[in-house]
């Protein structure tokens, strides 16, 4: 997986048009109905600048984030300076975890699964997060759909604009593996009015259905609702992201 290192500089500008709390809000609604455990430790696995742990740990859970990339977890604990949230920052790579105990609720939002590049690398995220779960937590991620990797995203190229930087995203579809290439480049204005070109590149892998329900079933995981679109809708022929809601049937005590 890549370390993200560029991208991280302008990820919170690029996505501002991502309503962090509003998908928080929609996590919270879901946990809500579906919770079971008595505590309130939340795993938010792939945290990256931690726009969403922060909207979490606002609405009352006691927040760990995880992510691989330093850059991204520089972000986000300079958000934590500033809320003043109490937020756990770790940097780890979600397919071999390592907790200090276990979790009520993990969540991993933002296709986050999907930048892994096999599907034995999403066993192992879903034995790892298994492993540190409590009996009945849940866990609850979203995935970009084989029609968002088809359709949408791609041979398809995206122009970006916010303040002091453009970005060129160009995909390439494997159409054999429903693999698609990333390759973004990125103009910073800087203060002498000249622009400073980087580049991040990195994969994201869409996975069927049937796939991530087979392998959370083996990890212990019970599949209780599949919802599309950020919505409480079941998924469409042309939904172009799923969130699973699962509960830990099997975690790493009783194995």
């Amino acid at each position: 997986m890549s370390d993200y290192s560029a991208f991280a500089r302008f990820y919170d500008k690029l996505t501002a048009n991502i309503d962090y709390r509003k998908r928080g809000e929609y996590f919270h609604e879901i946990i809500k109905k579906f919770k079971t455990t008595s505590g309130n430790i939340l795993l938010d696995l792939a945290c990256g600048t931690g726009s969403i742990s922060e909207v979490m740990a606002d609405l009352g859970y006691d927040v760990i984030g995880v992510d691989n990339s330093d850059e991204m977890l520089g972000i986000a604990i300079e958000k934590k300076f500033d809320s003043g949230s109490s937020i756990q920052y770790l940097c780890q790579d979600m397919r071999c975890l390592d907790m200090y105990g276990t979790i009520d609720v993990t969540i991993c939002a933002l296709d986050s699964i999907n930048h892994l590049s096999s599907i034995g690398d999403v066993r192992k995220v879903f034995e790892s997060v298994a492993f540190f779960s409590e009996q009945n937590a849940l866990f609850i991620f979203d995935v970009n759909t084989l029609y968002k990797h088809r359709n949408v995203l791609a041979d398809n190229t995206f122009t970006y604009e916010a303040e002091g930087v453009y970005c060129i995203w160009e995909n390439t579809l494997d159409k054999e593996t429903d693999e698609v290439r990333m390759n973004l480049e990125f103009f910073e204005e800087l203060d002498s009015g000249l622009y400073e070109r980087s580049s991040d590149s990195f994969s994201e892998k869409a996975y069927s259905e049937s796939e991530l329900e087979k392998l959370l079933a083996e990890s212990g995981f019970e599949l209780l609702v599949k919802y599309g679109d950020d919505t409480f809708a079941l998924p469409a022929d042309n939904t172009q992201r799923i969130v699973y809601v699962t509960r830990c049937i099997r975690n790493g005590q009783n194995i």
